[in-house]
């Protein structure tokens, strides 16, 4: 069952979050999550098999420029995770699936997302999806 997740499935969601992002703490996510539930431009959708939560994805409008786009607000994937036992099974695509019709009764006419230069499953998974690569980047940053 996929379904957008409530305030009170904030948890579930964090959980998901901190296996896709391990460099962060539970409760970081708890209220990341929370935040995002009860916002009108964010989303977080959970997929369930029984009562367990196997998947999430969390997407939001973008206002600034969006690699690639030509309009504003754009719909962005976030972040997408599927529990390892679950993969291949048609989640993920259900759950960008809901993230694109939320951004489009939003009004975006384009949806994107981004991955690392070296996260060759993610990229693939995003062809996969119907994604078309919009650009490569080196980002850097230095300490003043």
């Amino acid at each position: 069952m996929l379904k957008k997740a409530t305030l009170t499935e904030a948890k579930e969601a964090a959980y998901l979050a901190l296996l896709l992002w391990p460099g962060h703490t539970l409760k970081e996510f708890i209220q990341e999550m929370t935040y995002l539930i009860a916002q009108p431009d964010a989303t977080v959708f959970l997929v369930y098999h029984g009562n367990e939560a196997i998947g999430f994805a969390q997407c939001q409008q973008r206002y600034d420029y969006v690699e690639g786009t030509s309009s504003s607000p754009v719909g962005y994937l976030e972040g997408l995770y599927v529990k390892e036992p679950f993969r291949k099974q048609g989640f993920a695509r259900s759950l960008v699936h809901a993230c694109e019709n939320w951004a489009k009764k939003k009004g975006c006419g384009e949806f994107a997302s981004d991955c690392e230069l070296d996260n060759e499953e993610s990229l693939a998974l995003h062809l996969k999806l119907g994604f078309s690569e919009a650009n490569r980047i080196i980002c850097f940053k230095k300490t003043l």
